[in-house]
């Protein structure tokens, strides 16, 4: 097993943008933590044999929890699951929450990285997006977390109608400075049911610009470059050492566990999600029941989930894994479906793996969808 995401779905306020499941009311936060731990105890005979490389604190905003309160999941983790010596344990956090003293006892956990929602250091940008932090709290926190972890990524977000290609290229230089060895920056999409969505349809806010954000991401990808930051997937940006084992387990078709509402487990060949309701949630596992619902994938769905993944990393797609998994009259289609990709060049071969070039690289969900069976 790769690892175990634990769900945390409260946060401060609602970021515009935003259609994770999360609540800004957490009156239930002590039963819900109770709960998450009884589903980390009644699911543990599921991975009896398998060791967890990575823990990873997602959400929402896992750190409105206490220190004591994370350190509680993490001991029930540690009493009922096998741990590696050497595990990643991920902490998602937002600025507001990282003074000196919260992250002095985070550090003295079993936390070894923090995952920071910076998105931008630009005080406009942030009060677009309905951020919780400004740009003064945005670099304090990295002042003081960088002291105490060596292992921080950030997550910036580009893409902004608003957002000028020289002030992007400040945000990712801010970032440098404060020697972060890995970025997650994600380009600024419109998802159902959002504010933002409401705010574009009324017209209140401008529409999102693809031809800026291809702009903002060949920036990306040229300053990460000259920084040493191995581009090794679509979104991610890291040195050596410190790519993010959590998402390499889900780019990587690995096995994982998720616990708490609205979280996703994979086994190799089954998809489970809990629901994504806080009060049902909880009240099933106070009666130890297991709220979660599942589905044991198709080919179809297995070959277009690797393609989709594939194609966002550095490794690419193995042709002998096509082969193997799915037999040689799908690897005859893929190949063929690929040439046109080839001839632009935003598809390549390389040592039998078939791999996104630097031209295709903002465009590799739309080639992968191409090459999807159905």
């Amino acid at each position: 097993m790769s690892g175990i995401y634990i769900h945390i779905p409260f946060c401060k306020k609602a970021c515009h943008y935003c259609n994770f499941h999360f609540s800004t009311n957490q009156n239930s936060k002590s039963a819900f933590i109770k709960a998450v731990c009884n589903e980390l105890v009644l699911r543990k005979s599921e991975y009896i044999s398998e060791e967890i490389q990575s823990i990873y604190f997602g959400g929402g905003t896992p750190t409105v929890l206490e220190v004591s309160e994370l350190d509680m999941i993490l001991q029930v983790v540690y009493k009922h699951y096998k741990v590696s010596d050497t595990p990643e344990i991920t902490l998602e956090a937002n600025p507001d929450d990282l003074d000196l003293e919260k992250i002095k006892r985070l550090a003295n956990t079993k936390i070894n990285r923090l995952s920071i929602g910076i998105q931008s250091f630009h005080e406009s940008d942030l009060s677009a997006m309905n951020r919780a932090h400004n740009a003064d709290e945005a670099k304090k926190c990295l002042e003081i977390a960088t002291a105490y972890f060596d292992n921080i990524t950030i997550d910036l977000m580009f893409g902004m109608p608003s957002m000028t290609v020289e002030q992007w290229r400040q945000n990712l230089q801010t970032a440098f400075a404060y020697g972060i060895k890995h970025l997650s920056c994600y380009a600024l999409t419109v998802e159902p049911k959002t504010a933002l969505e409401h705010f574009i349809r009324k017209g209140s806010h401008p529409p999102m610009d693809d031809e800026l954000s291809a702009k903002h991401f060949e920036v990306l990808v040229e300053e990460t470059s000259k920084q040493g930051l191995t581009h090794y997937e679509t979104c991610s940006f890291g040195h050596s050492g410190f790519f993010s084992r959590h998402n390499m387990s889900y780019w990587l078709g690995k096995t994982y566990m998720g616990v708490g509402p609205s979280a996703h487990s994979f086994d190799g060949a089954k998809r489970s999600w809990n629901i994504s309701n806080n009060s049902k949630y909880i009240k099933a596992l106070e009666a130890d029941e297991l709220p979660f619902e599942s589905e044991v994938l198709s080919v179809e769905n297995r070959f277009n989930e690797y393609i989709m993944t594939g194609l966002r990393t550095i490794w690419g797609i193995s042709l002998e894994k096509i082969e193997t998994d799915f037999g040689t009259k799908i690897k005859e289609q893929l190949l063929q479906d690929s040439k046109k990709f080839i001839t632009s060049n935003t598809l390549e071969i390389e040592d039998d793996h078939i791999k996104i070039t630097h031209a295709g690289k903002f465009l590799s969900d739309g080639i992968a969808s191409d090459l999807f069976l159905v």
